[in-house]
């Protein structure tokens, strides 16, 4: 009997695992990628320590991507956490738990993994073809640009895992939408996620502290508090702390032209601690002694707190230390999506069957972050891709077969 012919466009971490599954159901199997090389975001991902999973309970997992935790269940149930690592590991890639509870390789790098995960794939007769452009559809055929000039290809199924609108420069372009819409997929518009904001920071801030972290902080929206840390950027804020709020902030720009993040300076201590603390230093010592000595700022610290409020240094102990517990950072706007980690936005869940499968394009399949969820950094969104990848294969195998 004549094997199916699949193309997978895309070679990013949803495309990858998608193709490894199909290639285990005796298919021919073939991954398409616009860049010279494939998985260029999960490399770049890398760089920092590869967070591939996250080891607290499972439903708090599963429930880390808001309204798409439903739609999204069966697949994460499919390939848990846990299943993440045993697949790292069976590429010869050890795994650790990091004091965060994060799941990192050993080697803390993305391109071992990734280098014996495409000989595997390669062993298995998937092909890959870099440098192929998918432009869209004739008739029933994709459409490509190649170095050696415009390319049809018929297949009997395709897996499009072409990324949302984060990273452009890595492949993530979100080109695929004007083709989508041509064809009548109801898509959200894409919007960063994970990103950072812009700040009206002055001058003298930004050139003295751009590039500085506050560690040992927290911070509360609407998100809740959460501790960890984030940075002073040129522009304004970033990192970890900052990612985590960054939906709830990013909504609320956008439902009432303003938002605020809040910070605690000094979780250590509470407000009535802290206001005695600052009641007993000397009122003729300077400002940055007061708050050295009192409250255990210096710095960066010391420094955000006058540039938020520059009266602070006439403020009473209990205001002051009022104001160092719930230290208000007006955002302005979000950093451009090119900037940020992740997008949310994409197609629309109702527009995806229960196998991952266009409802309006027959044989046409979808994983990854083209389709519309968000979730914060910390390895759910590497399970995410590879989840959906593993879901929509079986949903092509299951397709075919019938």
């Amino acid at each position: 009997m004549k094997r199916s012919e699949i193309a997978i466009i895309g070679g990013g971490p949803s495309g990858l695992m998608a193709a490894e599954i199909l290639s285990l159901q005796d298919h021919s199997v073939t991954v398409y990628d616009s860049m010279p090389t494939v998985a260029r975001k999960f490399l770049l991902a890398g760089k920092s320590g590869l967070n591939i999973t996250h080891s607290e309970d499972f439903q708090q997992f599963a429930d880390r991507f808001g309204e798409a935790s439903k739609p999204m269940r069966s697949a994460l149930d499919a390939f848990t956490p846990a299943d993440v690592q045993s697949w790292a590991e069976g590429l010869g890639t050890a795994t650790f738990v990091g004091s965060s509870g994060r799941v990192f390789p050993k080697a803390m790098k993305a391109s071992p993994l990734l280098r014996a995960w495409i000989k595997r794939l390669e062993a298995r007769g998937v092909r890959i073809l870099a440098r192929h452009r998918w432009t869209g559809f004739d008739g029933s055929a994709l459409t490509f640009d190649t170095p050696d000039g415009r390319k049809i290809v018929h297949c009997d199924a395709v897996l499009l895992a072409l990324g949302g609108a984060s990273y452009p420069r890595l492949g993530s372009d979100a080109a695929w939408l004007p083709v989508l819409n041509d064809k009548g997929i109801d898509i959200t518009d894409f919007r960063p996620a994970n990103c950072g904001f812009d700040v009206a920071w002055s001058d003298q801030f930004r050139e003295r502290f751009a590039g500085e972290a506050l560690k040992s902080v927290t911070a509360t929206s609407n998100a809740g508090t959460i501790p960890g840390e984030f940075v002073i950027s040129r522009h304004g804020i970033e990192g970890s702390l900052v990612y985590a709020h960054a939906a709830e902030l990013r909504d609320r720009l956008e439902a009432d032209g303003s938002a605020v993040l809040t910070i605690d300076l000094a979780p250590g201590r509470t407000s009535v601690r802290l206001a005695k603390d600052l009641a007993r230093q000397d009122g003729k010592a300077s400002f940055s002694n007061r708050l050295r000595k009192g409250a255990g700022l210096e710095g960066v610290k010391s420094a955000l707190l006058r540039e938020i409020a520059p009266d602070a240094s006439r403020a009473d102990p209990k205001a002051l230390a009022d104001l160092i517990k719930a230290l208000p950072i007006t955002v302005l706007r979000t950093r451009p999506i090119a900037e940020a980690i992740s997008s949310a936005g994409g197609v629309r869940w109702s527009a995806v069957d229960e196998t991952y499968m266009l409802k309006a394009l027959p044989g046409v399949f979808v994983a990854g972050e083209m389709i519309d969820w968000e979730a914060p950094t910390g390895g759910y969104l590497l399970t995410a891709c590879f989840a959906t990848g593993r879901a929509a294969a079986r949903g092509i195998d299951a397709w075919l077969r019938r």
